[in-house]
């Protein structure tokens, strides 16, 4: 495999790691152009990213401190979600943000997103457990499941019930998300991209979306139909089989975009 073709297939997930940390497709994708523009014009470094992600995310970080790009601030793409959630941006420092998202949504080791960030193991750990507690003081969300596989379904019901949090609702194909929105008004929505009667897990929350401004987490086994560059990508997709931590602190994330209506007891 050539080093253009090595690069290209770890895009897709660097592009979302940079709309997570930004909280902003647009800005995330022109810090990703611009750390292509930067190795590009250094040899070098061009062929440090023969290294794989490792040096590719390392980069990327380096590229975004040059630019001073601030995640708190507001761009043209932003939500109006994700714009109430900058003030709340302050609380956890940037430092914990890229470290976590590093070791839960892009699944990095502790040891390799130390080598991201340049620091040491321990640091990196701090960083991340600083950031997972300061998540977890958010408020309590009433959830819904949209997954047609039972196994699934009971593992994501364990998890959400675990962190807290209530699932409101369930449903397995695309007619039962939309009822299940319209009667329960969730803070939040877990959704597959394939549902059991071959419908839409994307259609469906396509429509939900045109009822309800609530946060989506994809939860599904082809990412690759979502990140493909050609419409607006979600903030929030989780690959299968996934490890419940990363779904844990997607949920974490997403609700500190959110601020859902339902205080914590």
């Amino acid at each position: 495999m050539s080093l253009s073709q090595k690069i290209a297939s770890h895009l897709p997930y660097l592009r979302r790691y940079a709309r997570a940390l930004t909280g902003s497709q647009s800005v995330g994708d022109a810090m990703v152009r611009k750390t292509l523009e930067v190795a590009l014009a250094d040899e070098a470094l061009r062929q440090s990213l023969d290294g794989g992600r490792v040096p590719l995310y390392r980069l990327f970080l380096q590229v975004l401190a040059q630019e001073k790009t601030d995640p708190a601030t507001g761009a043209a793409d932003t939500t109006r979600r994700e714009a109430a959630a900058q003030d709340r941006l302050g609380a956890i420092t940037p430092a914990s943000r890229k470290a976590l998202l590093l070791s839960t949504v892009e699944e990095f080791s502790l040891a390799e997103a130390a080598q991201v960030m340049g620091l040491e193991l321990g640091e990196i750990e701090s960083l991340v457990a600083n950031a997972i507690e300061e998540l977890n003081g958010e408020q309590l969300a009433q959830v819904m499941i949209i997954e047609d596989e039972p196994m699934i379904m009971v593992q994501l019901e364990d998890l959400v019930l675990s962190m807290g949090h209530h699932v409101c609702g369930r449903a397995t194909t695309h007619s039962e998300a939309v009822r299940a929105v319209q009667t329960h008004q969730p803070d939040l929505v877990l959704a597959d991209i394939q549902l059991a009667d071959g419908s839409s897990g994307v259609e469906a929350v396509a429509e939900i979306l045109t009822q309800i401004d609530v946060p989506v987490i994809f939860i599904t086994g082809f990412p690759e139909r979502l990140l493909t560059g050609e419409t607006t990508e979600p903030t929030y997709l989780v690959t299968k089989p996934f490890r419940e931590e990363t779904v844990k602190a997607t949920i974490s994330q997403a609700l500190f975009f959110a601020a859902p209506r339902h205080k914590a007891a």
